[in-house]
């Protein structure tokens, strides 16, 4: 007696009707339902190749959203994150190189810039701050 185990665990389906998941059996159904409503829909209308070909048209997206799988993902799930991603909260990605050396030095360079506005403005109130003094001992000796 042989038994057949899957390797990942959370890849077993169990098969409810004729070798299908629940899931899928009831997406066939509804895909065969709508297969035969369009046809008995479009018949009158239509020759019967144009009606067949728009029968397979309309059923292929319920079969579709019972048997495809993406990512691990069902078909609505995977709605969703389509959905959210690309139109609820979509986002640029800008994707670009980043030249350390480059950041580096042009960081080193602005940082002494300032520095250099910095002791320029001290210096310059040091000498404004002296001349003051000198002037002021200058009135009072006079």
């Amino acid at each position: 007696m042989e038994v057949k185990i899957n390797r990942e665990i959370r890849n077993y389906t169990e098969s409810m009707f004729f070798g299908l998941s629940l899931r899928q059996f009831v997406f066939s159904v509804l895909a065969c339902g709508v297969a035969v409503v369009v046809y008995f829909t479009l018949r009158p209308i239509l020759g019967l190749e144009t009606v067949s070909w728009v029968c397979i048209v309309a059923a292929v997206p319920f079969a579709a959203i019972g048997f495809l799988k993406y990512n691990g993902m069902t078909a609505e799930k995977f709605l969703w994150a389509f959905l959210k991603s690309e139109v609820l909260m979509p986002k640029t990605l800008d994707f670009g190189n980043t030249n350390m050396y480059v950041t580096t030095i042009r960081d080193a360079r602005e940082r002494k810039k300032r520095e250099s506005k910095r002791s320029y403005r001290l210096k310059m109130k040091m000498l404004a701050w002296i001349t003051e003094r000198r002037r002021k001992h200058d009135k009072d000796t006079d």
